[in-house]
């Protein structure tokens, strides 16, 4: 597999042709969950042919953004089925792709370890000490599109959404729920 081309493809894809509005969902959130994923394997030992299909749908898992939001993960699928052949990927490698691609969909249900890991990557911003920002990207976002409308009703859907979310992996169990319970706590004293 072709792997550093198919990555730089679809890096500059996202790069150039991502709406603008996509404030969270864009190549920097790629890059991120790329990172995460890359040290959440190192952490749980994954061999080096895992690791390179866990990062090439690192690399993919948001794409379908390029075409909508509903149901992306789909349109993820559909972009790696396209591409990734002609970097050299065989049938079962992008199978196995578009499986952890649709184990980044909310709520996660990862049926193994490297979806696991991909799960825990694409949300390790919860448990992280620059869970404000990131979450700021996600709510000028959103707001951009009129999914929320103000950042009470933001609060609100993020105490829900943390209260539900649960790391898979041991290593960001270890490394992410403490900061997480603190991002928790600190949006819970924001509600009026």
């Amino acid at each position: 597999m072709l792997f550093e081309q198919a990555g730089e493809f679809i890096v500059n894809k996202l790069r150039t042709e991502l709406s603008a509005h996509f404030t969270y969902h864009n190549v920097n959130h790629t890059l991120d969950v790329y990172s995460a994923a890359e040290r959440i394997a190192l952490q749980e030992g994954i061999a080096p042919q895992q690791m390179k299909l866990l990062l090439t749908a690192a690399w993919y898992h948001d794409s379908g953004f390029l075409i909508r939001t509903d149901e992306h993960e789909e349109e993820s699928c559909r972009i790696a089925i396209d591409s990734l052949t002609d970097f050299e990927y065989s049938t079962d490698e992008i199978d196995t792709l578009c499986a952890l691609i649709r184990a980044t969909k909310v709520p996660q249900l990862p049926q193994n370890h490297l979806e696991q890991i991909l799960a825990d990557a694409d949300l390790d911003y919860l448990g992280r000490e620059d869970f404000w920002p990131i979450s700021d990207k996600l709510y000028q976002e959103l707001l951009a599109v009129g999914t929320v409308s103000n950042k009470q009703e933001w609060n609100l859907i993020q105490v829900k959404f943390l209260e539900n979310h649960h790391f898979f992996t041991q290593t960001a169990i270890n490394s992410r729920q403490a900061q997480k319970d603190i991002n928790l706590a600190a949006i819970k004293a924001q509600i009026k």
